[in-house]
């Protein structure tokens, strides 16, 4: 049967499905078999995102014969190492004072620099094990299009440099510098980072998994754990024994025993443009393909693709009650209004480019929003995660520093201020709940206070106390 052609313009919006990056691949993949029975391992890695896939990897590089084994309840970059923006960033997001207690100053200054180093080693092993993920080394550029946030980008700049970020890394673009480089109205400057990456992160992930495939890794998909004890994995499918466990689970923590309050499950939600024509390119820019986002207190993140699309990344509905972690991966049609107004907002140019694919996720947020790594030589038991959006790279260095500790490995990773630190649980319910929305409410808010033109907002300062952000 033939099937008519229809102009993008009069297909509807793909809603969910996981994410476009998926069908961009051609479809989801197969899924592999679950666990068969009782089993015995090692190494048990719960996850197969980003997070658990890198440290399989450097376990089997660092000891060939250790006998690993993945654990993921649906398949390997289901979660948020399918869904992301694709920013490899390398980047230290979170709040480097916390940090102080673990490591001082010259700790962070190190982790900033192991953190920095995570996109080169990202490409390195891409290029090593033939993994094509559309990765492409660029610059990142946050752009300011109101007063307030021009002071943003400044004190942003002057921050990264004084712990430890070299002027060739991160430096401020003055108004024509960023005009030069993309065309997003009202643009009064911005903020410039070197050496980072854009990648299709559901190539990456499905990447790592065939190659720690092919070094003996084991991945049991659609098998949920139900309980982790010391040395053995419960789940749906049989117990899996083994000496060592690792949780590698990101947004899904709250979903596990006894993590119910651990990690908050913060929904961002995206949508993707049909690829624009060339006449619309040479209005927008953008010819460095560089990764953009907005010093906008309700941010976004933005990207161009492969093929010349644009991805609009933001926070939708923030968070669900309870830490519940239902239609995942649709998002709601006020979000979608939100995002294509953003697209249509920076990139006028594509304001009658359709919007082909809307989708969302979680990803997972400590009590105090910034990443660790832990694990404890009695039990055994270890975990990595708590990005807060900056996974893709950040997830390498996790990697690496689990599989040290691991094998026992006193190394300078090990060392670094983000292992083994003591983070507070969130709130029970109704207080979670209440202090997120209210947060992105003030978010909202301060943004809108800005848009007058007038200094930063107060409001935003106040969203991030009442969180601890």
């Amino acid at each position: 049967m033939r099937v008519p052609f229809l102009h993008p313009k009069m297909r509807p919006m793909k809603i969910g499905g996981v994410s476009f990056w998926y069908d961009d691949m051609g479809g989801l993949p197969i899924t592999r078999p679950p666990l068969q029975g009782d089993s015995t391992a090692d190494v048990c890695i719960i996850g197969a995102g980003y997070t658990g896939l890198w440290t399989a990897f450097y376990l089997k590089t660092l000891q060939p014969d250790l006998d690993v084994m993945v654990v993921e309840k649906d398949f390997a970059g289901f979660g948020a190492s399918g869904r992301n923006g694709g920013w490899l960033t390398g980047g230290f997001a979170w709040n480097h004072e916390r940090y102080l207690a673990n490591g001082g100053p010259d700790g962070i200054r190190a982790m900033v620099q192991a953190m920095n180093g995570t996109v080169a080693e990202v490409i390195r092993v891409a290029a090593v094990e033939g993994i094509d993920a559309d990765i492409l080394p660029t610059d990142e550029l946050t752009v300011a299009t109101r007063p307030a946030q021009l002071e943003r980008a400044r004190a942003e700049v002057a921050h990264r440099l004084s712990w430890g970020e070299g002027a060739d890394r991160v430096s401020l673009l003055s108004r024509d510098e960023t005009n030069a480089r993309i065309s997003i109205p009202g643009a009064l400057g911005g903020m410039r980072v070197t050496g980072v990456a854009r990648v299709q992160p559901a190539k990456l992930v499905r990447g790592l998994a065939q190659t720690v495939e092919h070094k003996g890794v084991r991945i049991a998909e659609g098998t949920t754990v139900t309980a982790i004890a010391p040395g053995i994995v419960t789940t749906d499918r049989g117990t899996v024994r083994a000496g060592t466990i690792l949780r590698a689970t990101e947004g899904f923590t709250a979903t596990l025993p006894g993590h119910h309050r651990d990690w908050l499950p913060l929904n961002s939600a995206q949508i993707a443009t049909a690829p624009l024509p060339p006449d619309v390119w040479d209005r927008i820019g953008w010819q460095g393909h560089e990764i953009i986002g907005d010093f906008a207190s309700a941010y976004c993140y933005c990207q161009r693709t492969r093929e010349g699309r644009i991805t609009v990344g933001a926070r939708g509905v923030p968070y669900r009650y309870g830490s519940a972690i239902d239609g995942m991966d649709t998002p709601d049609p006020e979000t979608i209004r939100r995002l294509t107004a953003v697209l249509r907002r920076h990139f006028p140019a594509a304001k009658d480019v359709p919007v082909t694919h809307a989708w969302c996720g979680v990803l997972g947020v400590p009590r105090d929003w910034c990443a660790s790594v832990g694990f404890d030589p009695q039990t055994r038991i270890g975990f990595a995660g708590g990005y807060v959006g900056v996974g893709v790279s950040t997830s390498n260095l996790a990697g690496r520093t689990l599989a040290d500790l691991t094998l026992n490995r006193g190394t300078d990773l090990t060392r670094l201020p983000w292992v083994n630190r003591h983070v507070r649980r969130w709130e029970p319910e109704p207080l979670r709940w209440l202090g997120v929305r209210g947060m992105h409410a003030l978010y909202a808010a301060a943004d809108r206070a800005e848009a007058g033109g007038g200094p930063p907002s107060r409001l935003a300062a106040w969203g991030n106390r009442l969180t601890g952000r």
